[in-house]
């Protein structure tokens, strides 16, 4: 088989791959495709215009599809995501009644599922059904890139470190006129605490970082909002980012264990709509020290 063809987008992510829909959707790319994902962070494919039915296809050659797993919030609804593991990321209530009073969250820097208990989702992919005529790009930022740029003091001390994901966190610096009826919803889903270096079993390291950061464990917490607001800004440096402009037909899969991402904003009443699926994670966010424990 000829070695996938691909253009690199930046120097330290992303990347465009150049397949036909019949060769995207077949399966016969799909070891090549996730190394090449884990390798730059984000990938993208231009005009294969995947329905829903061909994006949960594509996921199932890649990976684990996450279908889905219920909620519930402490107004006693049951939440699922999406139709067979395909979501519709949309504000308007009317195609996602469930999720769209969320979704203003996604303008924010963050890395899925890991505020959720379990593994945090190995990949996600998008395909738009339509788009905004202002704002909306997506910018993914490469985390390992960032943790390997950091001096390594710094790295060492970071290593030590474990931080505290939260909803409440993920959304409030979004809405910062949150009704305490709402903020109730929001703190009723689960929190949880990770390394913020993720020691992963390839050898590589990463910051496991995002908005939806609370605070470090056991640290002051005007010293751990500066920390993190810190790191935050040294890993959305320009160097780190690719920025994707958004066509039809596009689909783009971006290493949910090594970047984070964020919409641009655009109109709160645009029809923008795109189609997401997800991959179950395929290995637990573990420590330095975990993962030396785990190995001796």
């Amino acid at each position: 088989m000829a070695e996938l063809a691909r253009t690199d987008l930046t120097p330290l992510i992303g990347s465009q791959v150049h397949l036909e829909k019949a060769a995207l959707l077949s399966g016969d790319h799909a070891p090549e495709i996730r190394a090449l994902l884990v390798e730059r962070g984000a990938i993208v494919v231009r005009d294969v215009h995947l329905s829903g039915d061909e994006l949960r296809n594509l996921a199932r050659t890649l990976g684990d599809l996450r279908l889905g797993t219920a909620k519930r919030g402490s107004d006693g609804k049951t939440l699922t995501e999406g139709d067979e593991g395909v979501m519709r990321i949309t504000l308007d209530p009317e195609k996602n009644p469930e999720y769209a009073r969320f979704l203003f969250g996604n303008e924010l820097w963050h890395m899925d599922g890991t505020y959720s208990e379990g593994t945090p989702p190995f990949a996600t992919m998008l395909a738009p059904v339509a788009l905004s005529q202002r704002g909306g790009d997506t910018l993914f930022a490469n985390t390992y890139a960032a943790f390997e740029a950091l001096p390594e003091a710094e790295q060492r001390e970071l290593e030590q470190l474990e931080v505290v994901h939260s909803l409440p966190a993920a959304l409030f610096p979004g809405k910062r006129d949150v009704s305490a009826e709402e903020y109730a919803v929001w703190a009723s889903y689960p929190r949880n605490a990770h390394p913020l270096v993720w020691q992963h079993k390839s050898g590589r390291k990463s910051l496991v970082i995002g908005t939806q950061c609370s605070h470090v464990v056991g640290m002051h917490r005007t010293e751990s909002h500066d920390l993190l607001h810190d790191l935050m800004r040294h890993a959305t440096q320009d160097r780190f980012v690719y920025r994707h402009k958004w066509r039809l037909g596009d689909v783009a899969i971006w290493d949910n264990t090594g970047t984070i991402h964020r919409a641009m904003p655009y109109e709160e009443n645009s029809e923008r709509e795109m189609l997401r699926a997800t991959l179950n994670g395929e290995e637990p966010v573990t420590g330095v020290g975990q993962r030396a424990a785990a190995t001796a």
